[in-house]
């Protein structure tokens, strides 16, 4: 029998609550979920289910309410927030819906911020940014401002910045949006061939095309997750 993978990620009986005029909304309930390292996870469902917060948690931007997490085997949900930050920029990147870019920098001072308080050479890091970019099919664009650019390239910058420092667990919030067919087929190409290179991968994703053989498949309802 073949070794299991060693865990990239573990959730256990995670919980989040929100507080609103109208009351409190718990947008977790409970989710529990393992991500082996080099695997790549898909998570589907409606709008409202939680999935966004989910990759909050697992992408230690928001603390749980209850339950752990565990990244590389190590229980991360105690962590205060300079050491959250401290894993994330060393071992997680993010794709957001919102890209959240810097609107006056330029396409490549954007992918360059990945590289931010690590103890890179700024020329390597200059390179690797600029790689990034041509990856994603925008080296042309590299010297406009983020604010200038359609909100397809928007999301494709958000993504160079993920994979200028291939990090060993990316969570990315449906990449494929804003993108048209030929641009979000190749971001796909280019996140597996990242996971083919040992980078774990969580996506949600509207779509189900991307639910491609050999990934696992999760759905979220009402909070809830459950393997499709």
């Amino acid at each position: 029998m073949a070794d299991a993978r060693p865990e990239r990620l573990r959730l256990a009986d995670v919980r989040k609550t929100f507080r609103a005029p109208a009351g409190a909304v718990e947008v977790l309930r409970g989710v529990s979920l393992v991500l082996g390292a080099g695997e790549f996870g898909v998570i589907t469902g409606p709008s409202g289910s939680g999935k966004t917060t989910l990759l909050m948690v697992a992408g230690l931007l928001q603390p749980a309410d209850a339950g752990q997490v565990w990244f590389d085997g190590r229980d991360v949900s105690g962590l205060d927030e300079r050491e959250r930050a401290d894993v994330r920029k060393r071992g997680v990147g993010m794709v957001f819906q919102k890209f959240c870019l810097l609107p006056h920098r330029s396409a490549l001072d954007n992918v360059e911020f990945r590289f931010r308080y690590l103890e890179r050479d700024a020329r390597a890091a200059r390179e690797s940014s600029a790689a990034a970019l041509e990856r994603v099919g925008l080296a042309h664009k590299a010297r406009q401002a983020a604010r200038l650019l359609s909100a397809g390239e928007m999301q494709r910058v958000a993504i160079a910045r993920a994979l200028a420092l291939p990090p060993q667990l990316l969570l990315a919030d449906e990449p494929t949006g804003n993108l048209d067919p030929a641009a979000a087929t190749r971001v796909m190409d280019l996140f597996r061939e990242l996971n083919r290179a040992g980078t774990s991968i969580l996506l949600v994703t509207h779509n189900p095309e991307w639910v491609a053989p050999g990934t696992i498949h999760w759905t979220m309802h009402d909070g809830r997750l459950a393997r499709a």
